[in-house]
């Protein structure tokens, strides 16, 4: 079989057309995903695009720089958020003694907060540059910076509007206090989508756009949401996570609030009953359960029904993040109490913009406390040129979740079959269609309409029978390779490897294993990427062949 057309993008730059806000960066490569994950500095300038949260934009870094100078701040560097507690939480957790990311802490007098005008009000966590290591963990986990776009029409305007505010007089304000119009616009849109096709005809439509809240990022909608929860909550509650989530949302459980428990396969309800009754009788009941719906990178799918039981049983928040689903697919409204959703993804699809939402539940009993303590603690941190492009990006939403259902659908329906090829090197399929959990999926897949036929998502992972095998499909795969998924172009990601890499042991218990390949599909021609996989799964095959023969 002859290779196809290689990719054409050179390393380390994003997925074409590459706009100045992109958000990815290609890795094609085995031997570039290793050395990316050993973070080291010299490895990591080569980079001119990278994943936002994993690496500063350059119009923030730029912004950084210009602040640097205009304070004269020598051997500092400096952070920006467009929101004092964004500032203030950074803050408090590198200056903790017993801070719990395992990193050194800085001393108080090491760490500040300025503020400045830049078009907007910004606010700066000033530090020692040397220790930056030791603080930008922070910015990556949460994802509550500032946004490119906010730095770059803060570059445009400066030295004419930069100027620095005295902290003690200044009164903290929200950034984005009054909503903009494509803000308001966007919340809109995001009701449109969680009530289209409802599983339900007869259920009531409660939802406003009142009830959706924007952040910056996913990540900042699922932190500041643990944050939220924990304020509702008065007692020193734990928060459970049921199955396998993005290793960055774990980190946030338990990083922030009073404890975690890890329930890893998102079947354990018998097990989850069982915690939710001794914590109970304990006088500190669970404060939430969050799953994903289906989960990355393994697309389990939980028993929401179950687990609304349990929620209403023991008075939990019941938290489900849909990213993978999507709200064309899934309608999760009627059995959760919070919905999560990062717009970054297949919300957006172009890969060259940032957000996250948050929906409350109208139909959840614990609609009425929730609604006031958002209402009291919500900032608007979403920058109002995110959400334009947000919104533009979502025009044609359906007519790409189409075609991203319909291309993982069609590399599944190749792939699966080779699972049970003794010739071949394919030795599991991770897609909701494949899945022992796939009715769990099936209960709360919409409806089809004329307009929209749903289905199982643009996300699965293909296994291997070996590290030689996986290394050789990777290598040779001519799609786009790095982290994020829901783009307009086929990205691979060896994401066991990437984001786990020094737990492989521990998280082999999880069927999380380094042979494995996440899929995010594109809206590329079917039978053109029909192709590249064949081409692909031939190249891993072979090695299967080589090591038969040797002696």
């Amino acid at each position: 079989m002859r290779p196809p057309k290689p990719i054409q993008t050179a390393t380390f730059h994003a997925i074409p057309p590459a706009p100045r806000h992109a958000i990815t960066a290609h890795l094609p490569t085995w031997e570039s995903l290793i050395q990316f994950s050993k973070r080291e500095s010299e490895f990591l300038a080569k980079f001119v695009n990278m994943y936002p949260r994993l690496s500063l934009h350059r119009d923030v870094k730029q912004l950084i720089g210009t602040l640097l100078e205009y304070t004269q701040a020598d051997a500092q560097y400096c952070l920006p958020f467009p929101s004092l507690e964004g500032a203030d939480d950074c803050r408090a957790f590198v200056t903790n003694p017993k801070r719990k990311d395992g990193l050194e802490s800085l001393s108080t007098d090491e760490v500040s907060i300025r503020i400045f005008e830049v078009g907007v009000r910004i606010y700066c966590l000033f530090f020692p540059a040397a220790k930056t290591p030791l603080v930008f963990p922070l910015w990556s986990t949460t994802g509550a910076g500032i946004s490119s776009r906010l730095a770059e029409e803060a570059l445009a305007k400066h030295p004419a509007t930069i100027r620095e505010l005295a902290r003690v007089n200044t009164p903290s304000i929200n950034t984005f206090a009054d909503p903009s119009d494509s803000q308001l616009a966007l919340r809109v849109q995001i009701v449109h989508w969680m009530e289209r096709a409802p599983l339900d005809l007869h259920r009531p439509s409660g939802l406003v756009p009142g009830d959706v809240y924007l952040y910056q990022t996913g990540m900042a909608a699922i932190y500041f949401v643990h944050k939220t929860l924990n304020r509702w909550c008065q007692t020193k509650s734990k928060t459970v996570m049921f199955g396998i989530p993005f290793h960055q949302t774990m980190n946030i459980f338990k990083r922030w609030g009073h404890g975690f428990e890890h329930l890893p396969l998102g079947t354990e309800l018998n097990a989850l009953e069982k915690l939710a009754e001794a914590e109970s009788r304990a006088g500190t009941p669970i404060l939430a359960v969050w799953t994903e719906f289906p989960s990355n990178p393994l697309l389990v799918s939980s028993d929401l029904t179950r687990l609304r039981y349990l929620a209403d049983k023991y008075r939990f928040a019941l938290v489900v993040d849909d990213t993978l689903g999507s709200f064309c697919n899934i309608d999760v409204l009627g059995v959760v109490d919070l919905v999560v959703t990062s717009l970054t993804k297949s919300f957006s699809g172009y890969a060259d913009v940032m957000g996250g939402s948050v929906v409350l539940c109208p139909s959840s009993p614990l609609f009425p406390e929730l609604k006031s303590i958002f209402e009291e603690s919500y900032h608007n941190d979403l920058y109002p040129a995110d959400a334009e492009v947000l919104l533009a990006n979502n025009v044609d939403y359906l007519s790409r979740s189409r075609i991203l259902n319909d291309n993982a659908a069609l590399l599944v329906e190749y792939l699966h079959p080779l699972v049970s090829d003794k010739e071949s090197s394919v030795s599991q399929v991770y897609y909701p269609t494949t899945s022992p959990t796939k009715a769990n999926y099936d209960a709360y897949k919409r409806p089809p309409t004329p307009e929209f036929q749903p289905g199982y998502g643009c996300l699965f992972t293909v296994e291997f029978d070996s590290l030689e095998a996986t290394i050789a499909f990777y290598d040779n795969l001519h799609v786009h390779n790095g982290p994020h998924l829901g783009a307009h172009l086929t990205i691979a990601l060896p994401y066991t490897r990437l984001m786990f890499g020094n737990e492989l042991e521990k998280v082999d218990a999880y069927s999380l294993r380094q042979t494995q390949i996440r899929i995010s599909v594109g809206l590329e021609e079917p039978q053109g990427l029909l192709e590249s996989f064949k081409y692909a799964i031939q190249m891993a095959d072979m090695t299967k062949r080589e090591s038969s023969v040797c002696p």
